[in-house]
C-alpha cells in the first residue's frame, strides 16, 4: 500500500466507459482480472488512504478498504424490480458509513467516480421511516440550528443548498407553516459536488474529498446527532 495517493490510473476510466458498451455477463467475467487491478485495487488504496483525513473530521466514520464488504460499493446491480437488467453499474461508488450505520440508508459521506463526471458529498438516503421521523422532528425543533448550517458560507458556496426528493404534503405532525417546512417534507437528505474526472487522475484528488467532507461536516453532524449517533 502506497503511502500518498498518485490519482487514479488512467485504466479505471477506461474500464468503465469499455464497461459502459458491453454491460453483460460474459464481457465482464472475460475482464475481471482488470476489474481487479484497474479498478477495485485503486479504489481500495484511496479508500484506505482517506482514513486518516476522515478520521480528522470525525472518528465515528470509517474508511473500509477491504473489496468484500467494505466502503466500495459492489459493482453489480440489484436488477430485481427494476426494468433496467443491466447487470453491473457503470461506475464507482463509495461509501464512508457511520461505525454503527450497517447499510446504504445510515447517514454517509460519500465518492462516486466515473468516466463523465466525480460526486463528492455526503448525507443520507431514503432513510427508514424511524430514522427519517428522527431527522425531521431535529429539525423541526431546532430550526436556527438546521438554519445556520444551510447559510454557512463555506457550505453554500460548496454545494448551494441541501438536495433531496421531498414530499407533496407536509408529513403527518408538523406544521405546514414551520419555517423549515420544505425541507421537513424531504425524504432524503444530502449534498453533492461535481468535479471534472480529470481531476481523478492527479494526486490532488484526495485533497478535495477532504475539502468537501470538511464542507458538508456541519450538515453531517447534525443528521448524525438527530439519529442519536456520536459524531465529535
Amino acid at each position: 500500500m502506497k503511502d500518498k495517493f498518485p490519482g487514479f490510473p488512467k485504466e479505471l476510466f477506461k474500464f468503465l466507459t469499455e464497461l459502459g458498451n458491453n454491460n453483460n455477463r460474459d464481457w465482464f467475467n472475460e475482464n475481471k482480472v482488470r476489474y481487479r487491478s484497474n479498478v477495485a485495487e485503486p479504489i481500495c488504496q484511496f479508500i484506505a488512504l482517506m482514513g486518516p483525513r476522515l478520521f480528522k473530521i470525525s472518528k465515528y466514520y470509517i474508511a473500509d478498504p477491504r473489496f468484500h464488504g467494505g466502503s466500495m460499493f459492489r459493482i453489480y446491480r440489484d436488477t430485481r424490480f427494476s426494468k433496467d437488467k443491466r447487470p453491473y453499474k457503470e461506475h464507482v461508488g463509495c461509501h464512508f458509513r457511520h461505525v454503527a450505520g450497517k447499510d446504504a440508508h445510515a447517514p454517509g459521506f460519500y465518492v462516486h467516480v466515473e468516466p463523465k463526471q466525480l460526486l463528492i458529498g455526503g448525507g443520507v438516503w431514503l432513510p427508514p421511516g424511524p430514522v427519517l421521523h428522527k431527522i425531521r422532528t431535529a429539525i423541526a425543533e431546532k430550526p436556527d440550528e438546521w438554519s445556520k448550517l444551510n447559510t454557512n458560507k463555506t457550505f453554500k458556496q460548496y454545494f448551494g443548498q441541501i438536495s433531496g426528493d421531498q414530499l407533496k404534503r407536509p408529513p403527518r405532525g408538523f406544521a405546514s407553516d414551520h419555517p423549515q417546512i420544505e425541507d421537513i417534507k424531504r425524504k432524503s437528505f444530502y449534498v453533492m459536488r461535481a468535479f471534472d474526472p480529470a481531476l481523478g487522475l492527479t494526486p490532488t484528488f484526495i485533497q478535495e474529498v477532504e475539502k468537501v467532507f470538511k464542507a458538508a461536516s456541519p450538515m453531517m453532524e447534525f443528521l448524525t446527532k438527530a439519529v442519536e449517533l456520536k459524531y465529535s
